[in-house]
């Protein structure tokens, strides 16, 4: 018997004092004695991924967290702590006060086989090669001046893209078209030939591209892999086929690229910056070694898929969202139309006073969102936000969804309301907080004054051109406005409208 108590003490003292040191350790471990933001609850291993893996709603299942949890919330998706950022002042934070320490983006398996090793300057990592990226947008690639320049390729493609509604709607008896697939391919045809210099819609290469970017390349870039945040799970996208479909995809897209480019390469040089389209204007850079900027053709290839995809999607989707508000508010689109009306061609000089247009623009901004949630951050370093401690490596999602909908700065933020911003300053250039559909800081989009100027065009011309109402007389309120997150918003339904023309094209 005493032998049998002192088999078992021995078998007791090293284990009390494995736990004794393992409760040592895990005190001492980064983070656990810190004052951190508030968390749901998680499970083991997973974390909360359980509660945005597969969600096409994630940013609504956020919302509601955080209206439970703060403005600041902690999660952990898998072994990766990711901060929520659901209010205005939170978001100055973190891209005002402190954006240097939150300019670092994510390394995400998928990001570095589509987007080549992150060489775009969405994505890449902050750094000198990044800076001079940005540079280069800012400064050659989408300029005020080189936006303006692309005003005759707007005209023309808005005048094909009218002419399409009449046909389409003619050849169905005078039934509704899909705004939704007109507005995609009239973005597309727009970026492309700013971008290459000519439209691919025409060719069957072309089409297939287009849909290879617009479907299958954007639903990979949002796809959660279980590798990227348990890493030991990583076998399971091998298994699934996810890794199998991204090499395919990234395939398809260099493939159609490279051809592109070499069209180009092939053709005479122009003059330093005054080639036509953004292809001409980088292969500059690629063949003027004395430039300062080292480039190459995976850094081309990476750049216009910054172009393609956020110009393509987040354009069509806002033009597709003010058009689905205006057929919902009827009111509000005889309000435009009596400003355009009795225009003969809108200029710059017109869309600048259409102060109602622009309220509404920026109404649908606030109400829709295109990129609810903002492509994540990271901190570089440990900081503390708001009273929290925040550590070095912890992913940074911003919820503008969340921030647009926040009644301590809107008034009755779950109504449409143009007129809110028509003795309003806020802006969505990035120094309002409480309107940042398209970032703040560093990580700013920079293509704002080209996807807004084309929105501002299109709208006004479709509406001096067409009076528009829904199919079979369905009352706004009846609409289905089930959506969908991609890169950016979408419906889940296209949007139908039924066309009548009263002014010649």
């Amino acid at each position: 018997m005493e032998d049998e108590i002192h088999e078992v003490q021995t078998l007791i003292f090293p284990a009390l004092v494995c736990l004794i040191l393992f409760l040592f350790w895990l005190c001492k471990l980064p983070g656990t004695n810190k004052n951190l933001p508030p968390s749901p609850p998680k499970l083991p291993i997973f974390g909360n991924l359980h509660q945005l893996a597969g969600s096409s709603s994630s940013h609504h299942t956020l919302h509601s967290l955080a209206q439970k949890h703060g403005p600041l919330m902690l999660l952990h998706l898998g072994s990766v702590p990711v901060l929520i950022v659901s209010s205005a002042d939170a978001a100055h934070e973190i891209m005002r006060t402190h954006d240097l320490t939150f300019c670092d983006r994510p390394k995400y398996k998928a990001y570095n086989k589509l987007l080549y090793n992150c060489k775009d300057v969405s994505v890449s990592p902050y750094g000198e090669y990044w800076r001079q990226l940005k540079s280069i947008f800012v400064l050659h690639l989408l300029t005020n001046k080189r936006v303006q320049s692309f005003r005759y390729i707007r005209e023309q493609e808005t005048t094909i893209f009218a002419k399409r509604i009449v046909q389409e709607s003619a050849s169905s008896g005078g039934g509704p078209v899909s705004l939704s697939q007109m507005f995609s391919e009239f973005t597309y045809d727009v970026i492309c030939r700013s971008a290459f210099g000519r439209k691919y819609s025409d060719s069957e290469n072309g089409k297939k591209f287009r849909k290879l970017i617009m479907t299958e390349f954007v639903d990979l870039l949002r796809t959660l892999s279980i590798g990227d945040f348990v890493p030991w799970l990583s076998w399971i996208s091998r298994v699934n086929g996810l890794d199998k479909r991204v090499d395919k995809v990234a395939k398809g897209v260099d493939d159609f690229l490279e051809g592109v480019i070499q069209q180009h390469m092939e053709t005479p040089p122009k003059p330093m910056f005054d080639g036509e389209n953004f292809v001409d204007i980088m292969l500059q850079f690629y063949n003027d070694h004395t430039s300062g900027v080292s480039i190459d053709k995976d850094i081309i290839k990476a750049l216009i898929l910054d172009v393609l995809v956020a110009g393509t999607h987040s354009t069509s989707i806002v033009l597709e969202r003010v058009m689905t508000q205006l057929l919902q508010h009827p009111t509000v689109m005889k309000k435009i139309r009596d400003i355009v009306k009795d225009k003969h061609d809108i200029t710059d000089d017109d869309l600048e006073k259409m102060h109602y247009l622009k309220a509404v623009i920026k109404e649908t901004l606030r109400y829709h969102p295109p990129n609810p949630l903002l492509i994540p951050r990271v901190a570089r370093r440990d900081v503390n936000i708001k009273g929290y401690n925040i550590s070095t490596g912890t992913i940074v999602m911003t919820n503008v969804f969340a921030i647009c909908r926040d009644p301590t700065s809107w008034d009755e933020p779950e109504k449409f309301q143009p007129e809110r911003f028509l003795n309003s300053s806020i802006d969505f250039k990035g120094l309002d907080f409480e309107l940042i559909p398209f970032g703040s800081g560093r990580r700013g989009c920079p293509g704002i004054a080209f996807s807004v100027t084309t929105i501002e065009y299109v709208l006004a011309f479709l509406l001096q051109k067409f009076n528009w109402k829904l199919p079979d007389g369905t009352p706004g309120h009846d609409m289905d406005m089930s959506e969908t997150l991609g890169v950016t918003l979408c419906r889940v339904h296209p949007l139908l409208a039924v066309p009548s023309q009263i002014c010649t094209l």
